[in-house]
């Protein structure tokens, strides 16, 4: 998995592993989620987008089954 952190004021990092295309969202708060069959594109866009907060919530959360892991 590569891990980025990212400057945020909600999230810790992004990891993303290609194989099983999983993502991976540390939040600042402390809980980290995982969320499955995630396009590398969404990935790639999140990274670069200039609010990972507003991305996370308008293309990620609730759009993807994800679990909580942590």
């Amino acid at each position: 998995m590569i891990n980025n952190m990212v400057l945020s004021t909600e999230i810790e990092w992004i990891g993303y592993e290609h194989r099983r295309s999983m993502l991976q969202v540390e939040f600042i708060a402390g809980p980290v989620y995982q969320y499955d069959n995630v396009p590398e594109k969404i990935y790639s866009d999140f990274l670069t987008a200039p609010s990972h907060g507003r991305f996370f919530e308008s293309n990620i959360k609730g759009k993807f089954s994800c679990r909580k892991i942590r």
